[in-house]
């Protein structure tokens, strides 16, 4: 007799899904943020909630502040999935902005235990630091999804220029409540007229300094090749020397 299949039973797609243990543990950490200061959440408590066991939890994450990077990641995701070229023909003052409104919405659910995480890193700047160099690579990302170069030491100041904006900005979106973000765009586009002039000077700077660079080289190359001839000579000089004793 065939098998058959109970009119209701689920179908194996219809099966709930289940986040992944690194997923959990982000959501976990984020729920608790918000109900909890930094320094009362331990790593336990972030396991139990995210329904995972420690050993789970040491394969996902090293440290509670690693999560921060997880998360930093998982919303560069969604904004760079999102990045379209509708705004291609715009300026890149313009190309930014819209990047950076994905990005915060991208980060609203989580708004109120970003609440929480923000006067934690206020009271605690080693913190602040070491979070510095993610907060680096996400930007590097922003700029390129808004089609600005980031490569050379000119790139490497925009980026940082962009984290302490982006810094400024977030501090005026968590105070927003508006829900139009009236004030959180005005500051959104107030630090990019600042950052468009910036980052101007610095691109006039590297063109500026590009002619030093290039004869500081040439004369750095210049000064390897008089020595390695000086070492040549002085090794034929010496060799004949020698066939003479």
């Amino acid at each position: 007799m065939p098998d058959t299949v109970a009119p209701n039973a689920a179908k194996p797609e219809d099966a709930p899904h289940r986040p992944s243990p690194r997923d959990a543990i982000i959501e976990a950490l984020f729920e608790l943020a918000a109900e909890r200061e930094w320094k009362d959440i331990s790593i336990s408590d972030i396991a139990t909630r995210a329904g995972v066991s420690l050993a789970d939890f040491r394969d996902a994450f090293p440290s509670k502040g690693a999560i921060l990077g997880g998360f930093s990641r998982r919303i560069d995701r969604a904004v760079l999935e999102k990045t379209s070229d509708d705004l291609k023909d715009e300026g890149p003052k313009e190309r930014l902005f819209d990047v950076l409104m994905r990005r915060l919405d991208a980060m609203a659910p989580y708004r109120l235990g970003l609440e929480g995480i923000s006067d934690w890193l206020r009271r605690d700047p080693i913190a602040a630091a070491a979070l510095n160099r993610t907060a680096v690579n996400s930007m590097r990302f922003m700029l390129e999804a808004a089609g600005i170069d980031t490569e050379g030491q000119a790139g490497a100041l925009k980026v940082q220029g962009l984290v302490v904006a982006w810094a400024r900005i977030v501090s005026v979106w968590l105070k927003d409540e508006d829900p139009s973000l009236s004030s959180t765009m005005a500051a959104l586009d107030r630090e990019l007229v600042r950052g468009e002039t910036f980052a101007a000077r610095v691109d006039d700077l590297e063109r500026l300094a590009t002619p030093f660079r290039l004869l500081a080289r040439g004369v750095m190359n210049a000064g390897q090749r008089m020595r390695a001839r000086a070492k040549r000579n002085g090794d034929i000089k010496a060799s004949a020397d020698a066939q003479s004793r």
